[in-house]
């Protein structure tokens, strides 16, 4: 089973909020998921993102590919810990 750690639209029309999820990569953006791991809110200034690094650090280890977006975050918030 391929999986990957992506982003999962939720929110109104113009509203938009997503939670990061770890979900089979064959599985619909707003599908079945494994885990919720995090959020993004794109209309909030500043840090606008909250990830739990040690589950993304877990699932990438054991195979899990993260989107592009979601892999910024995940560099960002190894930078945060390390600083």
């Amino acid at each position: 089973m391929a999986v990957a750690i992506r982003l999962r639209r939720e929110g109104g029309r113009n509203k938009p909020y997503y939670t990061i999820v770890v979900a089979d990569q064959r599985s619909p953006r707003d599908g079945k998921f494994i885990e919720i791991i995090g959020n993004y809110d794109p209309k909030k200034p500043g840090e606008n993102f909250n990830i739990q690094l040690e589950r993304a650090e877990y699932w990438v280890k054991n195979g899990a590919r993260p989107s592009q977006t979601v892999g910024s975050f995940i560099t960002k918030a190894r930078k945060k810990l390390a600083a």
